[in-house]
């Protein structure tokens, strides 16, 4: 794709980087990433609209950094009609080291409700509306509810939700968890490393779809 629409001063460094990146992407990932590719360009070339839904166990950290990246990557690539949800096989929050890696590489993230489960807005570009992000179900209604790809992002996720009610496509693309980190002197270059990772590859899924 060409035409790349611009984002955040603030952020625009970091895409830049992933971009030069897509070449550290093992041809197996790029094998998964081709079905991502394959739904997002039958829809545009039907005129139709892109309900990509982001699915993980718990909807606090993976699930939310893909659905966040995607819609970055559809408005920097000048996708139409690309709508991002995320959702878990239960509700619990958007995890705050999460949070604070993606602040770090460059997005502006604003707490619209707090609570257990807060609320966040996470703008990418001025000219877009901004993400909002919230731990829920995958089948919440905030989220879209049919003819929608089932993003797998977690593993357990994958094999323990065999049917995700509504979805005409599923693709398991899986990270590790950077949970596992939490509490030790790993925890902060593993989030990052996480959100670079599902950025360069979900920009790299993106600059493919022809349209």
């Amino acid at each position: 794709m060409s035409n790349k629409t611009t984002l955040l001063p603030s952020l625009s460094p970091t895409v830049e980087r992933l971009t030069h990146e897509f070449d550290q992407i093992p041809a197996e990932r790029k094998e998964v990433l081709s079905q991502l590719v394959r739904f997002i360009e039958s829809k545009v070339e039907a005129g139709q609209k892109v309900y990509l839904n982001f699915i993980c166990t718990h909807n606090s950290r993976r699930s939310h950094l893909s659905q966040i990246w995607a819609q970055t990557a559809a408005h920097y690539y000048n996708i139409p009609n690309v709508i991002c949800f995320s959702g878990g096989t239960e509700a619990t929050a958007f995890n705050p080291r999460a949070v604070k890696a993606m602040r770090q590489e460059g997005f502006s993230i604003k707490m619209r409700e707090e609570g257990d489960n807060p609320t966040y807005e996470i703008h990418f570009a001025e000219s877009a509306e901004p993400v909002i992000a919230f731990s829920k179900k995958y089948d919440d209604p905030f989220n879209y509810s049919k003819d929608f790809a089932a993003v797998m992002t977690c593993s357990h996720a994958d094999e323990n939700c065999p049917l995700v009610s509504g979805a005409t496509a599923r693709i398991a693309l899986t990270y590790d968890d950077p949970k596992n980190f939490d509490g030790t002197p790993q925890e902060a270059s593993k989030y990052t490393e996480r959100v670079n990772e599902i950025g360069r590859e979900i920009l790299f899924a993106f600059s493919q779809v022809s349209a």
